[in-house]
This record gives structure tokens, C-alpha cells and sequence, in this order.
């Protein structure tokens, strides 16, 4: 069952067609597992998953942490530095992209 597949599509303001094209199923694959008549293998959960930047688990309900699951490291962080931390983490993959290209540049 992938309980989260319609949230994100729509959030993301995506298709079922357009959906499908990108991650190579049809639309019918797509409706059926937002409406839970099938559900899709591992492979498929996968490329779902790195489409929309977040896990198998939370595709498939098993968790409430919509982006992608990471170790973390453990620094003393003062309140800014926390603050600026957490937005970062809610940043899409594009996003952390131009952070880590300004950053690059201003650092060097």
C-alpha cells in the first residue's frame, strides 16, 4: 500500500501521466497504487522515493519523515546555527544544490 503516493504527486503538483512517463509505468499503474488495488515492487518503490526526495518508509506509511532519511553527526550547535540547520534539512535536493554553490564560492 503506498499511502503517501497521492499526497506528494498532488503536492508536487505532478499527473498520474506525468508521473508515470518519469518513473516508467503507466497511468493505470499510478492510479492503482494511490487507490490501493495493487502495489508496486521495490524497484518501483525506489524510484518513487528518489523522485520525491523522501523514503520507502514514508511512502508506504511506516514513518511521518517525509524527506530522505540520513545519518546524522552531532555538532554543539547555538540556536542560529540550529535554526539554520533544520530549514536546511527541509530544503528540496535542488535547493541544498544552490546552497552548496553560493557556499562554494564564497568560501574560496
Amino acid at each position: 500500500m503506498v499511502q503517501n503516493l497521492k499526497l506528494l504527486r498532488t503536492k508536487n503538483k505532478i499527473s498520474q501521466q506525468q508521473l508515470a512517463d518519469i518513473i516508467g509505468v503507466t497511468q493505470q499503474s499510478i492510479n492503482k497504487y494511490e487507490n490501493h488495488k495493487i502495489e508496486p515492487d521495490i524497484q518501483t518503490l525506489i524510484k518513487l522515493a528518489e523522485y520525491f526526495n523522501t523514503s520507502v518508509d514514508y511512502l508506504v506509511g511506516h514513518t511521518d519523515i517525509d524527506h530522505v532519511i540520513e545519518s546524522i553527526v552531532r555538532y554543539d550547535l547555538n540556536q542560529d546555527e540550529a535554526v539554520l540547520i533544520d530549514k536546511y534539512r527541509r530544503l528540496s535536493k535542488k535547493q541544498k544544490n544552490v546552497v552548496a554553490i553560493l557556499t562554494d564560492s564564497y568560501f574560496d
